[in-house]
């Protein structure tokens, strides 16, 4: 996931801004605000705080030994800087270099990519000073989400006003996508990957018991969204079979939504020998209520027994099929989350279920596994094990589409 700051400056679009912080939170980003003066007029600095967690830096100068480069300190370590709104005087001040608060200065000392939601007055916005400051800004590389068209705040009608969240939280995704692309060798964006498809799983399941309760677990869906994503960055056809994960799926990629490990099964025995590559990161239940009720199970003070039998092993079920067809495709990735023993569990996992490589995950650690930004993991294969330590889920995510393509690209050969 990215670490994304999210510049908001004085326009009446800033209230919009707020729904664009939670919308990255949802998606699994980390956020930090970064509000100008003139947008505090307009949003509250704790309304940003309680949507990311995060303190909001309202100031270059707040007390501190170190606060007069805590742009440094930011700028070095975001993945994106997105201001919106962008108005004509943030555009005009990145345009000419101009530093004289924390976002301008945050701009000048970051290397990250800069994504503008314009927001204005009709004529501020077809002013030719603005377009002229908005092209230089484009000739450096930033991206913008163009401005939408209807009655603005001045009473005008016409365009100028903030685009809609979704749109620039879709825009973020793609410009973060396209970065993950750039970074990849170009054996890695090409050849590889271009005109594959990748079937991905994520999230939890949940276990009806009657139509108020359920079993689940604490899975967010990170681990698999970062897999799509990254996938997707290499030029794969991606499908994303969702749980009812506690976060957003990533925007832009073909996603089917899924409640019980049953439709999970289904939806992933419809898809999988379409594909060249299946990455089981589903936390899928391993048991399931026998006979759910039909209505609310009435509480008493007498003990509640319930009757529970084994889901569908969809792993093993997808490993026994590509052995039965004697097929080389689909390359079968799954995940082993233990809490004891991981490695060992994991060995005789892939043996057991006839898998390429098994992912094992400590997930009784606090800094890794489920519901948590970080993982750290070691890939078990046929020929070896590679440790992985503690970093983001979509690094974890590089190295295990690094090995899975090996092995795609192996089974191609042969198959």
């Amino acid at each position: 996931m990215a670490y994304i700051a999210l510049g908001v400056t004085g326009g009446i679009g800033a209230y919009k801004a707020v729904e664009v912080a939670r919308l990255l939170q949802r998606s699994g980003h980390s956020v930090v605000a970064v509000m100008t003066k003139s947008a505090r007029r307009f949003v509250g600095p704790l309304t940003f705080e309680a949507i990311t967690g995060r303190p909001v830096i309202t100031s270059q100068f707040a007390p501190g030994a170190n606060a007069t480069i805590e742009h440094i300190a930011v700028a070095s370590s975001i993945d994106m800087l997105l201001v919106a709104p962008a108005t004509a005087n943030i555009i005009g001040k990145f345009a000419r270099g101009i530093a004289d608060d924390f976002l301008s200065s945050l701009y000048l000392a970051t290397k990250a990519p800069l994504l503008l939601a314009p927001a204005m007055n009709t004529n501020m916005w077809e002013h030719p000073a603005v377009q002229e400051n908005l092209a230089v800004l484009v000739g450096r590389g930033a991206e913008v989400v163009e401005p939408g068209v209807g009655f603005l705040a001045c009473g005008w009608e016409g365009k100028g006003r903030l685009a809609e969240p979704e749109a620039i939280v879709g825009a973020a995704e793609a410009l973060l996508r396209g970065r993950a692309e750039a970074r990849r060798p170009s054996a890695d964006r090409g050849d590889s990957w271009r005109g594959r498809r990748v079937l991905v799983t994520a999230g939890p399941t949940f276990e009806d018991i009657d139509p108020v309760r359920y079993i689940g677990n604490r899975s967010s869906g990170r681990m698999g969204f970062a897999l799509a994503r990254e996938a997707a960055a290499r030029g794969a056809s991606v499908t994303l079979v969702c749980g009812p994960a506690s976060i957003d799926a990533p925007a832009g990629i073909e996603t089917v939504r899924v409640r019980s490990a049953a439709d999970m099964h289904a939806a992933v025995m419809a898809r999988a020998f379409e594909s060249h590559l299946v990455v089981m990161a589903a936390a899928v239940a391993d048991y399931t209520p026998e006979k759910p009720g039909a209505e609310k199970i009435q509480k008493s003070d007498a003990p509640l027994v319930l009757t529970l039998r084994r889901t569908e092993d969809i792993l093993a079920g997808l490993g026994g099929e590509r052995r039965r067809r004697g097929a080389q495709l689909p390359g079968l990735v799954g995940f082993a989350a233990e809490t004891s023993e991981v490695v060992p569990r994991a060995r005789a996992k892939r043996q057991a279920k006839h898998v390429d490589i098994i992912v094992a995950n400590d997930v009784s650690r606090n800094d890794a596994g489920f519901d948590v930004e970080t993982n750290a993991v070691t890939m078990v294969s046929g020929s070896g094990e590679i440790d992985v330590p503690r970093a983001s889920k979509d690094e974890i995510a590089r190295a295990i589409l690094d090995q899975a393509g090996r092995i795609m690209l192996d089974a191609e050969k042969t198959a």
